[in-house]
C-alpha cells in the first residue's frame, strides 16, 4: 500500500543569485541569453506573457522559486506566498494541465504584495483584466476560467520540469515578449559573460544588415571551397 505523502513539503535551504548577478541580465533579451547557452533554455512555445504582453510590460529578470503542484492544484503556489523573498519569480509547475487556471488576479495581487517580481506557469490563468490591473508580469499558456483546488500534495523550494526545461529554485529566469529562458544557477556568471558578447556581435551584425551591406549569414564561397557544400548540377 502506498503511504500518503505530506500535503506540503517545503525546502528552506535554497540557493539564490546575488543582486550583482541579476543586474548583469537586466538589459539582455531572452534570445541573447538562449544564444549564450547554445540556443537552448527557453520554455516551450505555449508559455508566454499573458495576453501576448500587449497591455502592460512583461520584461522581468529574477531568481526562480519553484512551487511544484499536482495537476489542477495550487497548494504549493499558496505556500510560495509565505516564503518568497523580494524579487523572486514564482514558478508554478502545473504538470502541464490545461483544464483550469493555475492562478488568477487575487493570487497575483497577494504575490505582488509579498514582493514577487513575476509569475510563470505551464498552465493557463484567469481573471485577465484583474491581472492587468495588478501589473505583475505573468507568463502562462493562455486563459481558462475554471478554478483549481488547494488539496496537494505539493513541494516548494525544490525543482520541477516546466515547459520541457528543468528549473531549480535559485536558477535565474530571463522573461520578455519572446518567452522565458532558464539560466542554471551554476552557469549564471559564464552565461552572463557569453550573452554580453552575443549582444555586442548582434549589434554589429544588425548595423550591417540595416545598412544593406549584409544579405546572407552564410559564406557560401568558403563552404564550396572546402567541400562543405557542392553544386548538384
Amino acid at each position: 500500500m502506498i503511504e500518503a505523502p505530506a500535503l506540503l513539503t517545503i525546502h528552506r535551504k535554497t540557493r539564490r543569485p546575488t543582486a550583482a548577478q541579476i543586474a548583469r541580465f537586466k538589459d539582455l533579451p531572452s534570445a541573447f541569453v538562449a544564444d549564450a547557452m547554445s540556443g537552448r533554455g527557453c520554455l516551450a512555445t505555449p508559455i508566454g506573457p499573458i495576453g501576448g504582453g500587449r497591455d502592460y510590460p512583461c520584461n522581468v529578470v529574477g531568481p526562480a522559486l519553484v512551487a511544484d503542484n499536482s495537476p489542477a492544484d495550487l497548494l504549493a503556489t499558496g505556500a510560495a506566498l509565505n516564503i518568497l523573498q523580494k524579487g523572486d519569480i514564482v514558478v508554478a509547475a502545473f504538470d502541464g494541465y490545461q483544464g483550469c487556471a493555475a492562478a488568477g488576479d487575487l493570487v497575483m495581487g497577494m504575490m505582488k504584495n509579498a514582493g514577487a517580481a513575476g509569475f510563470v506557469t505551464d498552465g493557463p490563468m484567469r481573471d485577465y483584466e484583474g491581472i492587468v490591473a495588478v501589473g505583475l508580469p505573468a507568463y502562462c499558456t493562455g486563459l481558462n476560467a475554471n478554478s483549481p483546488y488547494a488539496n496537494g500534495p505539493g513541494t516548494v523550494g525544490a525543482g520541477a520540469v516546466v515547459g520541457g526545461v528543468r528549473i531549480e529554485t535559485g536558477d535565474l529566469l530571463v522573461c520578455d515578449s519572446n518567452g522565458v529562458v532558464v539560466v542554471p544557477f551554476d552557469k549564471i556568471d559564464a552565461v552572463a559573460e557569453a550573452a554580453h558578447a552575443v549582444k555586442a556581435a548582434e549589434a554589429e551584425f544588425e548595423e550591417q544588415v540595416q545598412s544593406g551591406a549584409q544579405s546572407s549569414f552564410l559564406d557560401l564561397d568558403a563552404m564550396l571551397a572546402d567541400g562543405r557544400a557542392v553544386f548538384a548540377d
